[in-house]
């Protein structure tokens, strides 16, 4: 690509308005010839409005008379080899019958903003690439500049996402700031389809009310699964909004409750062995407990097979975890349902406290539980602590949020799968 000032020299070369009316040409208007700035930093392209091209009123969008022109205006353009690019237009007034004296309407930019349709794009582009701070330092503009672009990319996306179709979702929730605030996520989990559908502040019943409103009661009835953990306001807007569906409870959630108990049992045993002086055998062996059997080190399975050779509290929670593996085993959910009864039995009666109170939520939530085998093979229910995992590398990478409309946006825009408008030629 040439500047202006060496076409004088070369026949062949191409203007810089040749390229961008083979990028980006707009109807009614006219690029003029590229100039340097005075401090040769910046490269502004005037633009003029064609002689019979009429002004679009940007009240209802119909063409009107001009009125009069406002001074000069700077549209900030995608840069050239780092070098600044300006679009310079003189906005015209037009007298509406309707809408009165209004500021035209112009295709490469909206409202008051100083930065061009395509640059805001090309910018949010780049922010699914790297931070937002990174982006701003790479095209010398401004953190802010940024997030406002990644702000229409989301906007323009939500507003034109296809949301028909969805037979599979997933909940959960994540913690985004410290304190105890969290983040209600829903995600679509279909085969053909995954991405993030909604966030919602806090993990309340009433926040998860708001997805199902935005989903709509029709779609809502469509759905055939839905995958949750058992967190007590999930599971009841599921059943008052989405009770057609078959409801799974998360497996990983639930081995998840499974090990903060084999944990606790395992703390509270050291802390007893300590205070009767015995010999420190538990130290080190958090992750032999907790580690299923093929994911152990070599160090860590020396580990396990020593403790085993103990009749602890700790080991005994353990082979109850072990031994519960099975229950993922199953194909029929009859015989699921009887090895689940007969675990919590057992489980019951092994005067581990935390192991107790396992069981006695598993019971709680049998039905549930055995829902996992008549949805198996429909969806996998990884792929919430999958988006999960995601959720918080975009986070780390955007060294966190300080706002919830930012940490909304960034999701949003990571996550959600959102359209975009087709360009005659693609920046980024």
């Amino acid at each position: 690509m040439l500047l202006q000032h060496t076409i004088l020299r070369n026949p062949t070369a191409v203007q810089l308005k040749t390229i961008l009316n083979s990028v980006e040409k707009h109807k009614t208007f006219v690029y003029q010839e590229a100039r340097w700035t005075g401090t040769q930093t910046e490269i502004e392209i005037p633009i003029e409005p064609r002689a019979n091209g009429q002004a679009i009123c940007s009240g209802c969008g119909e063409r009107r008379p001009g009125y009069d022109r406002l001074p000069e205006r700077r549209f900030e353009y995608v840069p050239l080899w780092q070098i600044a690019v300006y679009l310079v237009y003189a906005m015209r007034r037009v007298d509406c019958p309707t809408c009165g004296v209004k500021v035209e309407q112009v295709p490469w930019c909206d409202g008051k903003h100083q930065l061009t349709t395509t640059y805001r794009w090309f910018l949010a582009g780049w922010a699914k690439r790297l931070s937002w701070q990174g982006v701003a330092e790479a095209f010398g503009t401004t953190w802010q500049n940024v997030f406002r672009s990644v702000q229409h990319a989301v906007s323009w996306g939500l507003a034109h996402r296809d949301l028909s179709g969805i037979e599979a979702i997933g909940v959960d929730e994540v913690a985004w700031q410290k304190g105890h605030k969290y983040l209600t996520l829903v995600y679509q989990i279909d085969s053909g389809r995954k991405r993030l559908l909604w966030i919602g502040k806090d993990r309340t019943a009433k926040t998860f009310l708001r997805f199902f409103r935005m989903l709509g009661k029709e779609r809502s009835q469509q759905l055939k699964f839905v995958c949750s953990d058992m967190w007590k306001a999930y599971l009841k807007v599921i059943a008052k909004k989405a009770s057609q569906a078959i409801h799974v409870l998360d497996r990983f959630h639930i081995m998840q409750k499974m090990n903060q108990a084999i944990d606790e049992v395992r703390a509270g045993e050291a802390r007893q062995m300590q205070k009767d002086g015995y010999e420190p055998i538990l130290k080190h062996s958090r992750w032999c407990l907790l580690k299923r059997r093929e994911n152990l080190t070599e160090k860590q399975t020396v580990k396990l097979s020593e403790l085993l050779k103990y009749n602890l509290k700790s080991v005994r929670a353990h082979l109850l975890r072990e031994d519960f593996q099975q229950f993922w085993e199953y194909v029929s959910p009859g015989w699921a349902g009887k090895f689940l009864d007969q675990w919590c039995t057992r489980t019951t009666r092994s005067q581990l406290e935390p192991m107790k109170r396992v069981a006695h939520t598993l019971r709680n939530h049998r039905e549930l539980l055995l829902n996992w085998f008549r949805a198996k093979g429909a969806f996998s229910s990884g792929v919430v602590e999958g988006f999960n995992n995601k959720v918080k590398l975009t986070t780390r990478k955007s060294y966190g949020f300080r706002t919830y409309d930012a940490v909304e946006t960034a999701l949003y825009h990571n996550l959600g799968s959102l359209p975009e408008p087709e360009f005659t030629h693609r920046f980024w």
